[in-house]
This record gives structure tokens, C-alpha cells and sequence, in this order.
């Protein structure tokens, strides 16, 4: 699942509006956001949802709360070739000078990056341009002491290298596992859903086959039949194949394999707008087959988590404490104004808006990659490497939260697919996370896609839309009108710019982590790695850069002592 939204260590502003409302306000406006400025950086949790029994999934009008165990990950190949990468980092020799890395973005990509390092023993230096943590996942706290963030968060078992971070760090117990399904509203049945349970006694594959077989209010018995003989070549053809459909559109590929065109309405409408925002007729069908490969092959890989609460407190905090607790550092307010280079076209240092410079022994950008662009210096403008980065463009996408007068019953503690044409997906958030919840009232957190004809809007018709949408969700409930459940007050964040857009043929365009420039690194969920646009793909990014500089050592340490040699000459 993707991330929406992003901070970096470059001038991209939020547009944010947040209201307090008795009737629906006007304008935006962009807005410094404050991290140092809210409560104390501890975490009391608010009362633990009332736990109720599991009822039958077609009766509206109801809410379950119920967090599961944790599930068995550590056996999978996936999470135990994460946790041999992670090793590699502690095991290194231990560098007889450590290594000053200088890294941009404290996103979950810079985060992963210094995180790894500091394990190498080197030292990063993490700049942030914004004072909150997180990039993508980043989060604010307004003046009643509710938060809201820049997407809506979901941490699935197959995210190998982030289940391992969580491991390493100590903080496993701050995910809340929900019950193994994926549930989606019925827009011919207002008020509706329809489910895909896993069963837990199966293994993988057939626990998700067995979900698609027993759900019959979405597809037709033929329309799964020809929607498996079309998968075929994706189970007998295995990577090679999947990234070799990277030229096809989702909706070119299903026409291309004879899957009926109600597979694509009924079900991947919504699972291309949840991975990467877009529509089928602009998404890669790579990034769909590389989702189902995962959740096809691992028992609970589809299985989905909530973090407990915000993401800068709950899950950037405990790796910032690492980093430093390994003489790393991370400043905040910290925006890069220009790289400046050496003679030879290295660099030579970062030079900040608040006019420090910021010189190390390599330098790495975790920034998403428009801000890389809009930074990059003219001399490499040439370099194929870095040409190629123009097919990556980040898509834009709206994050909405919502708070209303009284709690909402038709409603799971779950993430729900809203099968809206503005909508993607959505949670009750006073339900799903422990920090956010509340016994009277719903919070909802919507996540708007595609935004791109409605990133310019103002947030009054974001919201007008939203309530005209959530009506047909909560026929009982809510009214476009208010007349209903009345808003007591909302946020809207815009993101002109978030993850990259995985159209057809831009995978040949992601960079490895190496630069061709001699001590400069990429992170970030566009670079290479096998998990696309996500927040599994970020932590990866960040270790494979990790591993690349450790490769790197003996060489960057060797450079470094002939720049001072140079410098004390002059």
C-alpha cells in the first residue's frame, strides 16, 4: 500500500486547511508545520476500544473492534532474507574512523539509511528541511490535540524489511493486527460491503484462492474463471514475467488476457488507486502483479496493521533515538539550498538555507525524486543516470480526515476499499488506532484519488465531495447536507507530490542506489528495489543505500584523507 504525501529537505510547501466549522469555510492555506511545538514528545494512550464478538459481514449498521495477534512472519523467505541484510550492518568491521555520511530527507528512506549506517558504525548526519519527522508518513497535531496525517497508513505482512525495523527496534507491540480480510463497500447496495476472508487454517496460495472462491456478490463464477486462466502465465512466468509487463497498462493487460471488464471495475479500480492513486488505465501492470505475488504466496501477506498511534512519535522517534544513541545526529530545519560541487563534479558539500555547510565523506538524497530534480546540479543534467529520472514524476493525492458529532456504526476496525470514483480508501480512525480513539465520536480518514483534477480545488468542494460520497457509504448515517451526522471539524492535506506514478515503462528509469558520482547515493521507494512505491520499499531503499556506502568504505575513507591532505596544503 502506498504512502501519501511526503517532506523534504527542499521548499515544497503543504496545502493544508484545517477547521474548526459550524458551516463550511473558505480559502487555503500553506502552512509551517510545528513538530517541536506540540505536547510531550511521550504517548498516553487514550481507553482501549471495546472489544465486541465477530457478527455476520453483510448486516449494516454495526461496528467490530477486535485487534489480533501478531502473525507468524519470522519463517517466511522474505522476512529472513530481510533480517541476514539487516545483520550484515552489525556485523561489518568496525571502521577504524567512522564515516561521515551526510544524508538529505528524514523520511522512512533517510531514516532507513542513517538507522543502518549508525548499525555499520559510521555516522550519519540526517537533515530534515521541515520540523516533523517522516516524509510520507509524516503527521501534525492541532490545537484540540488531534492529529492528522499525510496518508493513511497500513503495514502489511508482506513488508519484510519494515516487520524487521519494528523487530529491531522494540516496538512490534505498536502495530494492531486486524482479522485476515480486505473488505469492500458496494456501490449498488449503499450501506453494504463484501468480504474476502482468508482463512487462517490454510497456507498460501490457497487461503487467498479460498477468499476469492467464497466471495460471490463481486465477481461471477466465469469472471473468476477467466480472471485465473489470465493470471497463469504470472504463476508459471514468476519475476521475469511480472517485470515484464511493465509496458501494459492494468486495464491493456487485462483486455490483452480475456479477463472480462467488470474484473477491472468490481476489483482493480480500487486496488490501483489504493497502490499508487491512479486509475487501471494509467497503472503499471507490474505494480498489481508484484502486490499479488505477495499476498498470493505469503499466508499473510495480505494481512494488515495499523500503527498505534502517530507516526513521528510511535515509529520515527524510535529510530531517531538509535541513531543517536550510535552518535548519529538529526537536525530538523535543516532545507538544502544547493549541492555544491569540486572541480572534478564530486561533491563538495550541502549547502543549507540558513547558510551553514554541510561537508562529510559521502552525501546521500532520501528526498522524493522531484526534489532531487529540482536540486540537481547542471553539470549532471548530461548523465544518462540522472536523465532517465525524468519519466519519474510523483502523483499528486489528497488526504482527508474528518471528525464527526457522534460514532458511527456502519463502519469495520478495518481498512475498507470505498469502490468510489473520488475515493479510495478509508477507516474509522476512533476505531482502528488505539492513540485516536474515541467512545462518542468518529474520526474518518479518507484518502482522495486520483487528485489530480482536484489538487487546485478548495478544500470546501474537497469536502463537499467527500460528504457527497461518504452518503452513499452511510446511507442511515450521512447526508451531503449535514442534516445527518453533522462535521465538527476536518483537515485536508494536499500533495501535489507523492510517491512516483507507476506508469507503463518507467521501471527501466528507476536508479540503483550508486550514483555514477564518486560518494553521492539515492534513497527512496523510486529508486531499485522490488517494492515499488510503498513503505516497504522506502526502508529497503534506505538499507541497499546503507549497503552500497559499507561497500563503498575502504574507497570513501581513501578520498576523504586525500580532500583533507588538499585542504592542508592550501
Amino acid at each position: 500500500m502506498a504512502a501519501c504525501g511526503y517532506i523534504s529537505a527542499a521548499n515544497f510547501n503543504y496545502l493544508v486547511g484545517a477547521r474548526n466549522i459550524s458551516k463550511f469555510a473558505s480559502s487555503d492555506a500553506t502552512i509551517s508545520f510545528s513538530f517541536g511545538g506540540s505536547d510531550s514528545m511521550g504517548l498516553t494512550l487514550r481507553p482501549a476500544p471495546i472489544r465486541a464478538p465477530k457478527r455476520n459481514h453483510f448486516s449494516p449498521l454495526r461496528v467490530v473492534c477486535v485487534d489480533y495477534p501478531r502473525p507468524e512472519l519470522e519463517n517466511t523467505v522474505n522476512f529472513v532474507e530481510a533480517a541476514y541484510l539487516s545483520s550484515t550492518f552489525r556485523a561489518s568491521p568496525r571502521p577504524l574512523k567512522p564515516l561521515n555520511i551526510v544524508i538529505a530527507g528524514a523520511g522512512l528512506a533517510g531514516l532507513s539509511t542513517a538507522k543502518y549506517l549508525a548499525d555499520a558504525g559510521h555516522k550519519p548526519i540526517l537533515l530534515e528541511a521541515r520540523d516533523v519527522l517522516g516524509g510520507k508518513v509524516a503527521a501534525w497535531k492541532d490545537k484540540d490535540g488531534d492529529w492528522y496525517e499525510t496518508g493513511l497508513h497500513i503495514f502489511f505482512g508482506a513488508y519484510p524489511n519494515v516487520q524487521n525495523l519494528f523487530g529491531e527496534l522494540g516496538i512490534n507491540d505498536r502495530l494492531q493486527w486486524k482479522e485476515h480480510s480486505m473488505i469492500f463497500a458496494m456501490p449498488n447496495k449503499p450501506g453494504e460491503f463484501s468480504r474476502f476472508d482468508f482463512p487462517e487454517v490454510l497456507p498460501s496460495p490457497l487461503n487467498g484462492i479460498w477468499a476469492i472462491l467464497r466471495n460471490n456478490e463481486m465477481l461471477t463464477w466465469p469472471e473468476k474463471v477467466k480472471f485465473a486462466i489470465g493470471l497463469l502465465p504470472a504463476m508459471l512466468g514468476g519475476q521475469p514475467y511480472v517485470e515484464a509487463q511493465d509496458g501494459l497498462s492494468v486495464q491493456e493487460w487485462m483486455k490483452k488476457q480475456g479477463v472480462p471488464e467488470r474484473v477491472t471495475d468490481e476489483v482493480f479500480i480500487a486496488m490501483s488507486k489504493a497502490l499508487n492513486f491512479i486509475n487501471p488505465d494509467e497503472l503499471s501492470m507490474q505494480c498489481i502483479l508484484i502486490a499479488l505475488n505477495r499476498f498470493l504466496q505469503e499466508k499473510h501477506g495480505s494481512k494488515m496493521a495499523f500503527l498505534d498511534g502517530n507516526p513521528p512519535e510511535r515509529l520515527c522517534m524510535p529510530i531517531v533515538d538509535h541513531i543517536q544513541s550510535l552518535g548519529g545526529e538529526v537536525h530538523l530545519n535543516s532545507r538544502i539550498q544547493k549541492i555544491e560541487l569540486n572541480d572534478d563534479g564530486t561533491v563538495k558539500s550541502f549547502l543549507l538555507n540558513n547558510g551553514k555547510v554541510m561537508e562529510g565523506d559521502a552525501y546521500v538524497f532520501a528526498t522524493p525524486v522531484d526534489i532531487l530534480k529540482l536540486l540537481l546540479p547542471d553539470n549532471w543534467k548530461g548523465i544518462p543516470y540522472f536523465q532517465r529520472l525524468d519519466k519519474l514524476v510523483g502523483v499528486p493525492v489528497i488526504n482527508v480526515h474528518i471528525w464527526f458529532d457522534r460514532k458511527l456504526k456502519n463502519t469495520y476496525d478495518h481498512l475498507l476499499f470505498s469502490r468510489s470514483p473520488l475515493l479510495s480508501v478509508y477507516a474509522d480512525m476512533s476505531v482502528t488506532c488505539k492513540e485516536y480513539y474515541s467512545p462518542n465520536q468518529s474520526m474518518l480518514e479518507l484518502v482522495f484519488a486520483p487528485a489530480e483534477e482536484w489538487i487546485s480545488r478548495s478544500d470546501d468542494d474537497i469536502i463537499q465531495a467527500t460528504m457527497t460520497e461518504l452518503a452513499k457509504l452511510f446511507p442511515d448515517e450521512i447526508s451531503a447536507d449535514q442534516s445527518k451526522a453533522k462535521i465538527l471539524k476536518y483537515h485536508v492535506v494536499k500533495t501535489p507530490r507523492s510517491v512516483y506514478k507507476t506508469v507503463p515503462n518507467c521501471e527501466p528509469c528507476r536508479p540503483i542506489q550508486r550514483s555514477p558520482i564518486e560518494g553521492f547515493y539515492l534513497a527512496g521507494d523510486y529508486t531499485k528495489q522490488k517494492y515499488l512505491a510503498s513503505m516497504e520499499g522506502a526502508v529497503l531503499s534506505g538499507k541497499l543505500c546503507a549497503q552500497a556506502i559499507v561497500q563503498d568504505s575502504e574507497l570513501l575513507a581513501t578520498r576523504g584523507q586525500k580532500r583533507m591532505a588538499k585542504a592542508s596544503v592550501v
